[in-house]
């Protein structure tokens, strides 16, 4: 009977105590939205509304809300929490994952414990898999994200949105010839999968196969209209991003910018900080490659708005990102304000979360005086053997980090360390061999340093622009 409290089974098969199939329903759909990147995450919140006492229902409703609204989340988790004697182990095993994530003592390394031991007893729960991920890629742990795919892998075969999974750490990590394998196989499984998509695209523009990925994700954007505000500007970034690095016209890249990516504020239910971020990083693009003065008018527009407090502490990139928007656009009381915050919230973290977070301290730091002309200062900060790789703590894939490398090398030339740069660029180069942006720094860098031919560097761009999108 639906008022009846009894034992129904979720999406994955794995039991829970309700006494409304409304409530499972929700939870299901819910489920769906988190692996398809969808923007009706707040179906969630139904579950509750249809049996309080569902600690499942509860538990995942109060991580939905612990960055939205903290004050409902604890109340939620509460729910959850008086519901523990009556639930199964499923449910418990879910809600000791998410206490840590819920309220003012967040502790992402308790949450990950809980997770990997979570994904060895209920590894059919890919949401729960996901959430574990997630948390891999804003700690910088692309290896541990991988052990728990591989994990959860020989039970989920059949299932599209395990190879996504499985292809993301896996282009972390370099590996990019499996990354393709595992996220070509979801997407001909489901071609819905929004992240099958993204991570092929990640690897194709990693291999500088800028127009294939352009058609390929042109081809997948009809797929996007339901995604979250996220998920659907950061794939406009990617097309953007390859447009730019391949040479097209650059109409298409503003076209992209203003049609897709800052269009998806005026959506009544977008998420201005998750737009901001991928918006933000293009007009990063443009800074390093001398290419601001075009779009100069959108910097300020998007500098006005971060003057709003309520965009800052999303997420450590969103910040980097939004002092060098600040600094660049001449709001230094705002960029200096901005930057002593980040500061002081390091100030309050615990001893082994400030260490590891130090870097990207630095990192803001050096961003924000890069912003305001000040390369010497961009070297002292970063110290001689600045990698942007080594900081995906601030929860960036190589792509969005790839920028922070370009402001080194230009912070170096600006600065007179030719030398230093060429050699960090041949190093850059062999690695990615059909990126003209940085053949053309290479032949910058010969150019200031008299080391090299300008001429060969500058041959090689040329015939990569051409070839890309003609």
């Amino acid at each position: 009977m639906e008022g009846e409290k009894m034992t129904r089974m979720d999406r994955w098969g794995y039991p829970l105590r309700t006494s409304s199939d409304a409530c499972v329903a929700a939870i299901d759909a819910y489920y769906g939205e988190v692996l398809c990147y969808g923007r009706n995450r707040a179906v969630i919140l139904e579950a509750p509304a249809k049996d309080p006492a569902c600690l499942l229902g509860n538990a995942l409703a109060a991580h939905f809300l612990s960055s939205k609204d903290p004050s409902k989340a604890s109340s939620l988790l509460a729910s959850a929490t008086a519901a523990l004697e009556n639930a199964t182990s499923y449910e418990k095993a879910v809600y000791e994952s998410i206490i840590p994530l819920v309220g003012d003592r967040r502790d992402e390394e308790a949450a990950l414990r809980r997770h990997v031991e979570f994904v060895k007893e209920f590894p059919n729960d890919l949401a729960s898999l996901k959430r574990a991920q997630i948390l891999c890629f804003y700690m910088g742990r692309p290896h541990l994200s991988l052990s728990l795919v591989e994990q959860a892998l020989p039970h989920n075969q059949d299932k599209s949105f395990i190879y996504g999974m499985l292809a993301f750490p896996l282009l972390e990590l370099g590996r990019m010839a499996e990354a393709k394998s595992a996220a070509r196989r979801g997407w001909e499984i489901n071609k819905f999968d929004i992240w099958s998509q993204h991570c092929l695209c990640h690897v194709l523009q990693h291999d500088c196969h800028f127009n294939e990925a352009v058609n390929f994700m042109e081809s997948c954007s009809s797929t996007w209209g339901s995604c979250s505000s996220f998920m659907y500007s950061h794939n406009w970034w990617h097309v953007a991003v390859c447009y730019l690095e391949g040479n097209a016209p650059f109409g298409k890249v503003l076209e992209v910018y203003d049609q897709q990516i800052w269009k998806e504020l005026q959506k009544s239910d977008s998420d201005q900080a998750d737009v901001f971020l991928n918006a933000l990083g293009l007009l990063l693009l443009f800074d390093v490659r001398c290419q601001l003065d075009a779009v100069e008018d959108r910097l300020l527009l998007a500098a006005k708005i971060l003057k709003d407090k309520s965009l800052w502490h999303v997420e450590w990139l969103l910040d980097i990102l939004s002092l060098w928007a600040l600094a660049r656009a001449k709001e230094s009381l705002k960029a200096e304000e901005l930057l002593s915050s980040i500061k002081s919230r390091n100030l309050i973290l615990n001893k082994k979360k400030q260490q590891e977070m130090q870097r990207a301290t630095l990192l803001a730091e050096a961003t924000y005086e890069y912003g305001r002309g000040n390369d010497d200062k961009v070297i002292d900060i970063l110290g001689p053997d600045f990698d942007a790789m080594d900081y995906k703590m601030i929860g960036a894939s190589d792509e969005q980090l790839d920028v922070f490398n370009a402001i080194w090398y230009n912070a170096l030339l600006n600065a007179g360390h030719a030398s230093k740069a060429i050699d960090l660029i041949e190093k850059q180069l062999k690695k990615r061999e059909g990126c003209a942006f940085l053949w053309r720094l290479l032949e910058k860098a010969y150019n200031i340093g008299g080391g090299g031919d300008a001429g060969v560097a500058s041959e090689k761009a040329r015939a990569l622009e051409i070839s890309y999108f003609n």
